[in-house]
């Protein structure tokens, strides 16, 4: 069987979807492919959380909200933080930052990816977007001036322009062949919801350790401030020893990483390990091929932007194909393609290389970088403007925003 299609984006997923909602809002319709379910699962408030949370940030929540997709996620689970608390445990380095600096009510939602996932499936069904579930793609080829896409249940779709949207393992990417830079951290993350014996006060918590940040991210239940998401990054010889402990003797040992912050770890959920590791993308586009989210770029948990990045790459893509849409240009065109690249790569780029720094200098063994950490954040601590200028470009206040996410 055969299909045709202006726009496929293969992958359904948070920033998948959210393009195709970007684009539908304006009259330009795609098709989404995806390998998974294409309809939302029922939703149990007093359920266990998912391990895997994102930290929206207020562009994105004004994103979703300008999608009509906020509420639904609202609906089921969200969890607000005003207050990030940062300290070296290696040292006396702290520094807080609060949204009341910048008259701000949160500085973010922790949102279970579930949570995302099922109010863009709800608002996509609902807008009638053509949805293609349950099937994965096999091959990518061109044909004439169409790529002809071979999915797994058979069917094949001729379009002009395919955009990638499947995660840091795209298919896509690896079938066209884009060329990427990408690296091992040395590092897997364990990801779980625990909770503690303190309220974590609407804040989210991370400390350094000699082995790698440790964050824990506020979450809310039935009005409980108990629990927690937590990444725990660690060398892979500790992350093995810690998935081996049973959960009292991981509890306590969390606990103690985090010295007792929160006060004693009482239950944590299931544990997932995951391998860290950077990569990025050469180019993000193609003659008739966009590069998105983790199919462009992967980065470091370490502030928890990976989604919010690619969230605005859907957002300003969706808003570069609407440009040339109305100038009569063709969608596939790289040079309106390449609008889009010149827009977000140079951002993403750098805040990957903030992360990277980041990363390095609390990774750093050398005494003289252990102090220069621990006294770098004891002197921006004391900066109300240079803390309020980073709690604005973590809100998505300030840069080149798409309309979607502007204030």
């Amino acid at each position: 069987m055969h299909t045709q299609a202006e726009i496929v984006i293969v992958g359904a997923g948070m920033v998948g979807s959210t393009l195709a909602l970007a684009l539908h809002r304006q009259g330009v319709e795609a098709l989404v492919i995806d390998g998974g379910a294409t309809a939302a699962q029922p939703f149990d408030a007093a359920a266990a959380f998912e391990p895997r949370v994102s930290a929206l940030s207020a562009a994105s929540q004004r994103l979703f909200e300008r999608l009509g997709v906020w509420a639904g996620m609202a609906a089921r689970r969200t969890s607000p933080y005003s207050d990030m608390h940062v300290w070296d445990g290696s040292g006396t380095g702290r520094i807080h930052f609060s949204a009341a600096s910048v008259q701000a009510e949160v500085l973010g939602h922790i949102v279970e990816n579930r949570v995302v996932q099922d109010a863009l499936l709800d608002a996509l069904n609902a807008a009638g977007v053509a949805l293609v579930g349950q099937a994965r793609l096999e091959q990518l080829r061109h044909s004439g001036d169409d790529w002809l896409l071979t999915l797994s249940n058979g069917q094949q779709v001729r379009t002009p322009l395919v955009i990638a949207a499947d995660g840091a393992n795209s298919a896509v990417r690896r079938l066209a062949g884009c060329a990427t830079r990408e690296w091992d951290y040395l590092h897997h993350a364990i990801v779980t919801s625990v909770r503690t014996e303190q309220p974590h006060r609407a804040t989210a918590w991370q400390r350094f350790t000699d082995e790698g940040p440790l964050a824990f991210l506020p979450l809310l239940r039935e009005g409980q401030q108990q629990w927690c998401s937590i990444v725990w990054s660690t060398t892979p010889a500790q992350a093995e020893q810690l998935m081996a402990l049973d959960t009292p003797a991981f509890c306590q040992a969390l606990g103690g990483a985090f010295e007792q912050r929160l006060g004693a770890v009482l239950e944590a959920d299931p544990r997932l390990c995951v391998p860290l590791r950077q990569r990025h993308a050469k180019r993000y586009v193609q003659p008739g091929l966009a590069l998105i989210g983790d199919a462009a770029h992967t980065i470091h948990p370490l502030a928890g932007q990976g989604v919010n990045l690619g969230l605005l790459d859907a957002a300003v893509l969706a808003e570069e194909l609407l440009h040339a849409r109305r100038r009569g240009e063709a969608l596939a065109d790289e040079r309106v393609l390449s609008r889009y690249e010149r827009r977000r790569m140079p951002h993403n780029l750098a805040l990957m290389a903030a992360m990277e720094g980041f990363e390095r200098l609390f990774q750093a063994e050398p005494v003289a970088l252990r102090w220069l950490r621990n006294t770098g954040l004891k002197w921006a601590d004391r900066l109300p403007d240079a803390k309020a200028l980073f709690v604005r470009q973590a809100l998505g206040q300030v840069g080149d925003l798409p309309e979607l996410a502007r204030p």
